[in-house]
């Protein structure tokens, strides 16, 4: 184990060693330009973001992310106290489902203004 262990690690070294002597590092005009399908750039590529979508993607996520993590709720039904478990499920749900309700109220899902 010890052997194999001591394999990986130089085998490892060595790579990285060699992966900053492989590359060339020779930058022109060409490599520095940005590339858009071998066309010339048609505008700035610093363009202002819409903030409404930063707020659907970020809900988005946190919504996302929540259900993802009550998913195995009913595996955990095999603990010793199921009551406890669908309790705070349950008020893991509602308040996603209040905070939905909130930011729709808000008009924080809508596109038009």
């Amino acid at each position: 184990m010890t052997l194999y262990a001591l394999i990986a690690v130089i085998l490892a070294l060595a790579l990285a060693i060699v992966s900053f002597w492989l590359p060339s590092m020779n930058p022109d005009s060409e490599k520095l330009s940005p590339y858009e399908c071998g066309f010339d750039p048609l505008g700035s590529a610093r363009l202002p973001y819409s903030m409404r979508f930063f707020l659907v993607a970020i809900l988005f996520l946190l919504f996302d992310l929540e259900i993802a993590l009550l998913l195995p709720t009913p595996w955990a039904i095999q603990l010793p106290s199921p009551p406890l478990t669908i309790f705070w499920s349950s008020i893991i749900l509602i308040l996603l489902t209040l905070g939905f309700i909130y930011e729709w109220a808000q008009g924080g899902l809508e596109w038009a203004e």
